[in-house]
């Protein structure tokens, strides 16, 4: 049962890397040409937007091979290892990039929403609350974890 979860899991994790593949390779190119098209005499509007995206999709990219790694472990039955503990670290230490980068980006949504009818500062405002819930979730697992493996090495040392 255990591999039959974790199989769906990770083709789960597949797919959202497709989606944001795809997403990466037709939105944000499209978002950049309509930030450059609605201020013009802004020369680096375009490539600012691709930073901020393209800047994001890396951390999201290593969260995602964590997550496929963490995945593995508990497969194999070493979920109680080391290696999850860094890998929930990691995964803590790119959410919380991603969140970074768009706080940093969020001027430059904010001075694009401003020309556009339907606000899409918020959608800033929603992927930098999303990562942080992300970080924190991944924060105390990490520490769950790490607290059950220091029990379970006292465990078999009294033994």
């Amino acid at each position: 049962m255990r591999e039959v979860t974790t199989l769906f899991l990770k083709i789960t994790v597949f797919i959202i890397g497709l989606l944001v593949l795809a997403l990466c390779i037709f939105l944000v190119p499209h978002m950049a040409n309509f930030a450059a098209k609605l201020y013009p005499n802004i020369a680096p509007m375009k490539y600012l937007v691709f930073m901020v995206m393209y800047g994001a999709a890396v951390p999201f990219y290593l969260a995602l091979y964590h997550a496929f790694n963490l995945l593995r472990y508990i497969d194999e039955s070493t979920a109680f290892s080391d290696l999850s503990v860094k890998a929930l670290k990691n995964i803590k230490y790119c959410a919380i990039t991603i969140s970074g980068l768009y706080v940093l980006g969020l001027p430059l949504f904010h001075f694009i929403a401003k020309k556009v009818d339907p606000p899409i500062g918020l959608l800033g405002l929603i992927i930098i609350f999303a990562s942080l819930v992300i970080a924190v979730f991944a924060a105390i697992l990490q520490r769950l974890l790490q607290e059950a493996i220091n029990i379970k090495s006292e465990n078999d040392l009294t033994i």
